[in-house]
């Protein structure tokens, strides 16, 4: 039964949230900030080449002088750290999606992360500043030294902690996100025999608070668990070189929601158009928000299941794999299957039908499946395709076209 919500606590949490908006200043406060390092940075560069070029400056004047300058560059980098950071994670998002030059920790960025970010850019500062005192241990007193060090000891210890709460926090909170989120709603039946995709305006509310990503070393471990045959992200893929492509779409999906929502997503196009390539960037964006993906051809599922079946464990193997919120399914329809094979894809794809997602690149349409996968095609396509985001990939090999640009230079 739905829960009824009182109108005034709902408008009085809205308001609240609503002062979310008081911190914004004090981010363009920090901006400011920024512009006085930039300033100081120069200042000090121009000091620094009027030395050398005068002939005053010493060996340990020029180490002590550029130190200073790297000293400048790290707390500007703190600075746009939190800027960048914490206005996405405590303000309002940020709307980078398919910008080339979005940083890689902030799809991911989180309060935790932000936290651990922080700690170790002040470890790296801290170690700066002991190094200059004893670049000029002789101007340097024994008890300045002494006070350096257990400072910057305890800006060591105090990342250590940071990072290692930070772990079971995530987990806790992944877990918390894994219990409350619902199933994808049914959709209703097109009566007039054609499948058709699921409006945007029908994604149940969960897709839209995506479960909190783990630290970076959590995520960089899920993507090497994942089996992807090359790292690959969206900033690098080609929007220009497909024709019709829907940037919009991209940018949505970058966002990794669909795999809260329980959706799939079907890559069809000729070969060369980018499927693989953007297949395996959303796996790695679904990594780094706290999934656990596994990638394969479709060939290889087949045999996967296939040796599971022969070793009477067929079962156990589905039921493992509903432990990885999403699986990628590439290349179907390049090699062909048997029945057999057929079979076992049919039952990867009805035992994950509006439980878990998958991604899946093929080279020709859906209603061609008849020609890969034989009877099972119309079931099969029915339930991948309900729930699911289809993006059509026209155009000219990629390769094809890089190759034919080499021989031609």
């Amino acid at each position: 039964m739905a829960q009824v919500q009182n109108p005034t606590t709902t408008t009085l949490g809205y308001a609240l949230f609503a002062t979310r908006w008081l911190q914004a200043p004090l981010y363009f406060g920090l901006v400011a900030a920024q512009g006085v390092y930039v300033y100081k940075f120069f200042k000090e560069l121009w000091t620094l080449i009027l030395m050398c070029v005068t002939g005053h400056a010493t060996e340990t004047y020029v180490m002590l002088a550029v130190l200073k300058l790297v000293d400048v560059v790290m707390i500007a980098n703190l600075l746009i750290m939190v800027i960048v950071g914490g206005y996405e994670t405590f303000v309002s998002r940020i709307g980078l999606q398919g910008h080339r030059d979005q940083p890689e920790w902030l799809s991911h960025v989180n309060s935790n992360v932000l936290k651990v970010k922080l700690a170790t850019a002040i470890v790296g500062i801290s170690s700066v500043h002991l190094l200059q005192m004893f670049v000029d241990v002789h101007h340097t007193s024994r008890h300045a030294l002494l006070w350096g060090t257990v400072i910057h000891m305890a800006f060591i210890a105090s990342a250590a902690i940071l990072a290692y709460m930070s772990g079971p926090m995530v987990a806790h909170t992944d877990r918390g996100h894994a219990d409350r989120a619902p199933a994808a709603p049914a959709q209703a039946p097109d009566h007039g025999g054609r499948r058709h995709t699921e409006p945007e305006s029908q994604t149940p509310p969960a897709a839209a608070v995506p479960p909190q990503p783990g630290p970076d070393a959590d995520a960089e471990a899920r993507i090497r668990a994942a089996g992807f045959p090359a790292r690959k992200v969206l900033e690098e893929f080609d929007q220009h070189h497909p024709r019709g492509f829907d940037r919009e779409v991209l940018a949505r999906l970058g966002k990794a929601d669909f795999v809260t929502a329980r959706r799939n997503v079907v890559f069809v196009g000729p070969p060369g158009t980018g499927k693989t390539h953007l297949a395996v960037a959303l796996g790695v964006r679904a990594c780094q928000a706290g999934h656990r993906v596994l990638f394969a051809t479709a060939a290889e599922w087949a045999a996967r299941l296939a040796d599971a079946r022969a070793a009477g464990r067929l079962d156990a193997e589905l039921a493992a794999l509903d432990d990885h919120p999403l699986l990628i399914v590439d290349e179907v329809g390049y090699t062909p299957l048997d029945t057999a094979a057929a079979g076992l894809l049919f039952q990867l794809v009805a035992r994950r039908y509006e439980r878990a997602s998958l991604i899946v690149t093929s080279d020709r349409p859906l209603g061609r499946w008849d020609e890969v996968v034989g009877p099972s095609a119309p079931a099969l396509t029915d339930r991948l395709a309900h729930h699911a985001e289809i993006v059509r990939l026209d155009g000219d090999s990629y390769r094809t076209r890089r190759a034919t640009s080499t021989w031609a230079d």
